[in-house]
């Protein structure tokens, strides 16, 4: 993990303009008895920010150039995140912007993949709402103000800053002009009413896996990233999981952190349960296409699967939404095999051909060719979810 040095950085600021001066401001430092801060920050335009390159030869570059990066709103994010640990204490501090060599691919994958776990293991982040003018932070929506990101800060649209939000243990909010403006703990009410993240994972840091995965991914379905495969990427760490990155492939991303996640998550059927409310229509595909098509699913809870089997055998169709009809038959008697039909819910091995899963299944009233399979999770109302699954 490559660090910045907060008072190499500083100390660098002073003599800047002193001809030969040298001083070395990263360290790669692998004890993790470190303490150091971390910075979240909206970012801006690719030439505002200033990357590793810039950052280790800025001393030597010529005064013009020199002038121009400093200029720049990513360098004066670097510089006020470094004055505001000196003020807290931290000697290290990591900045995505300029901590990553992107041109080395495999350090770009590590950072993605180590994310989550660097955010979590600093002892404070600095969220920088570079939209927000005021002294405090906002309570209301104000779509005058914030008409881009439905009516709040736009960092609470990014994808990257989930994970920024919920991993460190704390965050302490900023306005445009770096002014303190709250922390991650007094404003965890505001915050659930922003991201829908329950107010236990704010404020008492409640680990976020213990939450079913549609109700996760609920969390991600309105915000956005530049590229469409950081969809994907920036909900690595959130699921603890790990892929290759191909930049390039666009939604496939999606589809194979799905997949990834699948096999990590046993026995979580809730990541089918993204069209229950039949809102996207028929689709033809068991996964979802991106984290918006689980908007509705914050309320989606998981149920263990010895609880789903003995509610599944007494459980009236009504429930299901299924009116009962003559002659279209009824949900299959278990009892006999109740053990065996467990352990065939407990898995879904991914085949060459597909997702193979074992679930209950009754007839649609509305068409002979439609059928609906139950989920072992529950919506808002208490009621097991189905999904429509038509037969060849």
């Amino acid at each position: 993990m490559r660090l910045l040095d907060v008072k190499g950085v500083l100390d660098r600021e002073k003599v800047i303009q002193e001809t030969g001066a040298q001083i070395k401001i990263f360290e790669n430092l692998h004890d993790r008895s470190e303490k150091y801060a971390v910075p979240s920050h909206r970012w801006g335009k690719d030439e505002d920010e200033v990357n590793y390159d810039e950052m280790t030869q800025l001393m030597g570059m010529a005064e013009p150039a020199r002038n121009e990066i400093r200029r720049r709103a990513g360098y004066e994010k670097i510089i006020k995140s470094c004055e505001q640990a000196k003020k807290d204490g931290y000697r290290w501090i990591w900045i995505d912007t300029c901590c990553i060599d992107k041109r080395s691919g495999a350090e770009l994958s590590e950072a993605i993949n180590s994310m989550y776990q660097w955010y979590q293991e600093s002892q404070k982040c600095y969220a920088h709402l570079n939209g927000v003018c005021g002294t405090f932070f906002p309570r209301e929506q104000d779509l005058s103000k914030f008409a881009k990101a439905n009516g709040w800060p736009e960092w609470f649209s990014r994808g990257w800053t989930l994970q920024e939000l919920i991993a460190p243990k704390q965050v302490e909010f900023f306005n445009k002009d770096w002014v303190p403006i709250g922390d991650k703990g007094s404003l965890a009410e505001t915050l659930e009413k922003i991201t829908r993240i329950p107010i236990n994972v704010l404020r008492d840091g409640v680990n976020p896996r213990h939450f079913c995965v549609a109700q996760l991914m609920s969390w991600a379905a309105d915000r956005k990233t530049t590229r469409v495969e950081d969809r994907a990427y920036s909900l690595l760490g959130l699921f603890g999981v790990d892929m290759p990155k191909f930049y390039g492939e666009g939604k496939k991303a999606f589809q194979r952190l799905q997949l990834e996640i699948i096999q990590r998550y046993y026995c979580d059927h809730s990541i089918f349960a993204w069209n229950s409310k039949r809102q996207f229509g028929w689709l033809g595909d068991v996964l979802a296409d991106d984290p918006s098509y689980f908007r509705g699913c914050h309320d989606v809870e998981k149920v263990e699967l010895n609880q789903f089997v003995d509610e599944i055998m007494n459980y009236p169709q009504n429930r299901l939404g299924i009116a009962r009809s003559p002659g279209r038959g009824s949900l299959v008697c278990l009892r006999s095999r109740g053990h065996t039909f467990r352990q065939q819910l407990a898995v879904f091995p991914l085949t060459n051909v597909g997702i193979q899963i074992c679930l209950p299944v009754i007839p649609h009233r509305d068409s002979e060719s439609v059928f609906r399979a139950i989920l072992a999770c529950r919506d808002y109302y208490g009621n097991l979810i189905t999904i429509d699954f038509k037969s060849l």
